[in-house]
């Protein structure tokens, strides 16, 4: 059986127990052994590296050294990584090796919540697949810094109303990605946890979380 740990605090302006609640739900529906964790002490147990996937929902907050260098080496290792928003791209800022991990960072959300536009690129890729080619977001518009190895399956356009300068900006919004033997997942959409009930949304969380989970 596949086993995933769910790690989930800091900011509760995110609902991460309200996210966590519906991952883990998820994850039984789809065969996973599931555990839960509030303390970012549940990365530094070595037993983390014989699962199949971790799930951090952890917005902002700090990590220690040993417990983001366990949770590296896990991943290097071939355990996969998903998450969304600022539960995966905004949390331990201070932590580069990590963001090395995501691939990504938050920088900004220019007008808070608002309408936007969701651009497939990767329309063949079993995670996009049936997902329309673009679909109308509401909910923070994330300006990222990102690594350019990513593989992008989602993006989103800047039109400059909020901040001028990066009028015509595209943004990945999905990508995937490895690292060392693991597969890494993330989605920026999801500021709340309402924004589930967005099937759209949904089904390309689940299907970027199954990916992700290393192969048995």
């Amino acid at each position: 059986m596949r086993s995933a740990l769910i790690v989930y605090g800091g900011w509760e302006g995110h609902d991460p127990e309200e996210c966590a609640t519906i991952y883990r739900r998820w994850l039984h529906e789809d065969g996973y052994s599931v555990r839960t964790a509030t303390e970012t002490s549940a990365f530094a147990d070595p037993s983390i590296r014989d699962l199949s996937l971790i799930v951090p929902i952890y917005t902002m907050s700090k990590i220690a050294k040993e417990e983001v260098e366990n949770l590296v080496k896990a991943v290097e290792g071939g355990v996969g990584l998903a998450g969304h928003h600022g539960g995966m791209s905004d949390a331990f800022r201070e932590a580069v090796d990590y963001q090395f991990m995501v691939g990504g960072q938050w920088v900004a959300h220019p007008g808070n919540i608002i309408d936007y536009t969701v651009d497939v690129t990767k329309p063949d890729d079993p995670i996009m697949d049936g997902i329309p080619a673009n679909f109308p977001y509401k909910s923070e518009q994330y300006y990222m810094h990102v690594d350019p190895s990513n593989e992008v399956l989602a993006t989103t356009t800047f039109t400059g109303e909020h901040a001028s300068w990066i009028d015509g900006v595209v943004m990945p919004v999905v990508w995937k990605r490895r690292h060392g033997q693991g597969k890494v997942f993330h989605m920026t959409l999801g500021h709340q946890a309402k924004e589930f009930e967005n099937e759209n949304m949904a089904t390309i969380m689940r299907r970027g979380m199954n990916w992700a989970a290393r192969d048995e």
